[in-house]
């Protein structure tokens, strides 16, 4: 098929489920609620964060800088997504569709290494603790939510600019709901294996070494914390680690279902549920998951 980059200036076509009509209407019910709650939720974390005198730690430094990113990350897809699943046009203009998978993947990678910290603050808490105030001090604080920040973007501006550099097949559709950048490769009209290999370093990057740097500090926090003697001691240094090691979960176990797995893994409309899960859902659950577990942060 001949390929252009001049013909995807007018935009592209965010298929969706767009052979489904009545499942698309059910997906905008859902995702707006859902939206809605996303933004609620995350917006009042920020704000009971800020305003509470107790909460002026380190773990809800961090927790506050994570509810903002997603408010953001949530924010650059859904709008758009809602105004596709509504009614039959699903375009998005070729500047909004590099603006999408720039700010996405600059925020997806941020928040990957976002959650690294959190698990080094975790680790710094529970394996040293007589430490932990001097180790964990406002100016660190600061300089490691500027890397996750910082490091998150400069990998997206190298994705995108990689991505939209592709000539692109003149139909320009995208089977998904957004300008994700696995379904962006698939429409190039070239050989992508250099862009393949580029994004399976990313991943390495982005996702396969931050998971398992967590995985490295939970391992020395269940060494430490079985050490402890009292039931109770041992319940409590868990119950702080249980609200993140959740949204871990759920993050990286969703994100390497699409970025690492292989292609043949999934059928297309699987990998957009997924898509569906991780940009929408995972961002409403991440202001409950700590309110439900952490008495502080409730009201």
């Amino acid at each position: 098929m001949k390929g252009t980059n001049a013909s995807t200036l007018a935009g592209f076509i965010l298929l969706g489920f767009s052979d489904q009509p009545h499942l698309e209407m059910v997906l905008l019910l859902v995702v707006s609620i859902i939206y809605i709650l996303t933004l609620m939720g995350n917006t009042a974390i920020i704000l009971v964060s800020y305003f509470s005198p107790k909460l002026h730690t380190p773990m809800y430094f961090f927790l506050s800088n994570l509810s903002f990113l997603d408010l953001c990350f949530t924010t650059s897809v859904v709008p758009q997504m809602l105004w596709n699943l509504k009614g039959p046009d699903k375009t998005i203009s070729y500047t909004g569709c590099m603006i999408q998978l720039y700010v996405a993947l600059g925020l997806g990678s941020t928040e990957c290494i976002l959650l690294t910290v959190m698990a080094y603050d975790r680790f710094s808490a529970i394996c040293r603790p007589l430490h932990y105030g001097v180790i964990m001090h406002p100016k660190l604080l600061r300089q490691l939510a500027a890397l996750a920040w910082i490091s998150g973007f400069v990998g997206s501006t190298v994705q995108t600019i990689l991505v939209f550099q592709l000539p692109l097949c003149s139909h320009h559709m995208v089977d998904d709901f957004t300008c994700e950048e696995p379904a962006l490769i698939k429409i190039a009209c070239v050989n992508t294996t250099f862009l393949e290999n580029e994004l399976s370093i990313a991943s390495v990057l982005y996702v396969v070494i931050p998971l398992g740097l967590i995985l490295v500090s939970y391992g020395c926090i269940v060494r430490t914390v079985l050490r402890i003697k009292s039931a109770e001691g041992r319940r409590k240094a868990f119950g702080t680690c249980g609200s993140h090691l959740i949204v871990v979960v759920l993050f990286f176990g969703t994100l390497t279902s699409i970025y690492i797995q292989p292609k043949s893994k999934y059928t297309q409309n699987y990998s957009k549920f997924l898509t569906l899960f991780y940009t929408v859902v995972t961002p409403s659950l991440n202001p409950l998951i700590y309110t439900l577990r952490n008495k502080e942060a409730k009201w």
